[in-house]
């Protein structure tokens, strides 16, 4: 019972944490980022098992986190007020070209980020020819061009 408790604890600590942290996808990882998740996964699996290295205490674990993931899938289904509060909701970081400075800081997001994204995904160079940049539920930045001007 100890192994289940402690991750519904571990579980539950780590959400609220990664939700705080921000949003940025596995593609987005800088090397510190890596090596924070490395360490994070480290102290993680200490605190799981604790001095339980048998294979009976890992597969509870196992079984108990998984059991989590299953069972807030299900509430955020239930209940979609739970889930705009896990994962969030698309926040628009650029209209008509003008950074939303506020927005972009509360999500972390600088204008480097959304241009690299525009470049990448759409072959953008300036602000002014994003239309629409939105910070998606997943942490990839939606590039929206706006429309050419004809002379």
């Amino acid at each position: 019972m100890d192994n289940v408790l402690r991750a519904v604890g571990m579980y539950i600590l780590l959400m609220i944490v990664l939700k705080i942290a921000g949003r940025r996808t596995l593609l987005e990882m800088t090397s510190f980022d890596f090596i924070l998740l490395l360490i994070i996964s480290e102290a993680t699996q200490q605190a799981l098992l604790g001095n339980d290295f048998s294979f009976t205490g890992a597969a509870i674990t196992i079984i108990t986190l998984i059991a989590m993931d299953i069972l807030f899938g299900k509430i955020k289904e239930w209940f979609p007020k739970v889930e705009l509060f896990i994962d969030g909701s698309p926040i628009i970081l650029v209209e008509h070209g003008r950074p939303l400075g506020k927005r972009m800081r509360k999500a972390g997001i600088t204008l480097d980020d959304v241009l690299s994204s525009a470049r990448i995904t759409q072959g953008l160079e300036r602000m002014e020819q994003i239309k629409f940049a939105i910070l998606e539920k997943n942490g990839k930045i939606a590039i929206i061009p706006a429309e050419e001007k004809s002379s």
